[in-house]
């Protein structure tokens, strides 16, 4: 479970990397869920709830971010 918990919190760093980026077009996101099968679970909220360009925000930028941080993921979704 340790395991898990600095997995989720390297996730978190992640995401704390790309939220300025969300934030400066009035969005942000949340972490809903670290899967046990390496799948993380986000909501997109604000101006990025509903964006036509969300799925492209959530592949491109939010999976690709994740990722690169903890390679262990392997996929991001939206919750």
């Amino acid at each position: 479970m340790t395991e898990n918990k600095s997995i989720r919190d390297r996730v978190i760093t992640a995401l704390d990397r790309v939220r300025p980026y969300l934030q400066s077009d009035g969005g942000d996101i949340d972490l809903i869920d670290v899967t046990e099968d390496m799948t993380v679970k986000v909501k997109l909220t604000g101006a990025c709830h509903g964006c036509p360009y969300s799925m492209q925000t959530l592949k491109a930028g939010v999976e690709q971010a994740i990722m690169k941080e903890v390679p262990e993921i392997k996929r991001v979704i939206s919750a």
